[in-house]
């Protein structure tokens, strides 16, 4: 089955996506001919122009995002007997939820966000639930309409706070760019004979050592977390973790590392320890078969609950 490429823009209304889609389209090293279903799943003030397209194989369809159904979506792609996607989502939208309806070969190529610097704090605010959600899968973020020598730093932390890999593009009121290059030192000493990641630092942790476990390949930690059970290897293996909310309380989820324990059947399930540990960079199924960290426990010891007890970024 051929694979579909989307390129995927999200944001909220009058942020930009159309402005930079009709832009993308325009340019014959995007657009050389090849057939494109153009998804657009909000329409805002802006309309998207194709008597200035250099290749007129763009084929535009409106769609409820809410509602529509792959069903719909192999239609399209049968019709205009599409090459690629690109899609302009529904800011109120969750991201995930039309994902799970793309056809089966189609396979986001990219995901780029686009935000209105004089909104984004206020959205943040009233919507972060959304706001994070556009931040997590993304590769980059456009903050525009940026005055020209305005702090960045309180964008930038939100975006951090999600997304430790996104890139981050400024664009000035004045026609300038600028990516963002401010560096964020770990709030633990990586290099230390043990790590010591403190209860306030789990989340930061547990994303740094899953996004870059070869970083951490051969290195002591000590952390603490509540005990969970692994069914597939009860006996030799459980995984100490935390409950960790990204933006609020609907998205709270356990997050823990599966560690190698000799004396496994002594634990109880959420209780809490204190685990000092060896990392090593290796496949496990919790980690759908790519590269992570797991653990070979060198103490795990009774431990009070961690303050506060969900962690946070």
């Amino acid at each position: 089955m051929v694979q579909i490429p989307v390129y995927v823009f999200t944001g909220f209304l009058d942020s930009g996506k159309t402005k930079f889609i009709q832009e993308t389209l325009e340019d014959p090293r995007f657009n050389a001919g090849e057939r494109t279903l153009l998804l657009v799943c909000e329409e805002g003030e802006e309309e998207y122009d194709f008597s200035s397209y250099p290749s007129q194989n763009v084929f535009m369809e409106v769609v409820d995002q809410e509602t529509v159904t792959t069903k719909q979506l192999q239609d399209f792609a049968k019709k205009y007997k599409i090459q690629r996607v690109v899609a302009e989502l529904n800011g109120m939208q969750l991201v995930g939820d039309i994902y799970r309806r793309f056809p089966e070969n189609w396979a986001v190529a990219q995901e780029v966000m686009f935000a209105d610097a004089t909104t984004f704090m206020t959205y943040n605010a009233n919507m972060r639930n959304l706001v994070m959600d556009k931040l997590v899968g993304g590769q980059m973020v456009v903050f525009n309409r940026l005055a020209p020598g305005q702090d960045t730093m309180p964008l930038h932390k939100i975006v951090r706070a999600a997304n430790r890999r996104m890139d981050i593009l400024y664009d000035y009121t004045d026609g300038t760019t600028a990516f963002d290059e401010i560096e964020d030192p770990l709030p633990f000493d990586i290099n230390a004979p043990v790590i010591m990641i403190g209860d306030e630092d789990y989340a930061l942790w547990y994303r740094d050592v899953t996004e870059e476990p070869q970083k951490y390949h051969g290195k002591t930690v000590s952390f603490k977390g509540q005990v969970a059970m692994l069914r597939r290897e009860k006996n030799s293996m459980f995984a100490p973790g935390r409950f960790v909310m990204t933006c609020c309380e609907d998205d709270i989820q356990f997050l823990g590392v599966p560690c190698k324990y000799e004396n496994v059947k002594e634990l109880e399930p959420r209780s809490w320890v204190a685990v000092t540990a060896k990392i090593s960079a290796e496949n496990h199924t919790l980690y759908g078969g790519e590269l992570g960290p797991v653990l070979t426990a060198i103490k795990v010891a009774p431990a009070q609950p961690a303050e506060p007890d969900v962690a946070t970024f």
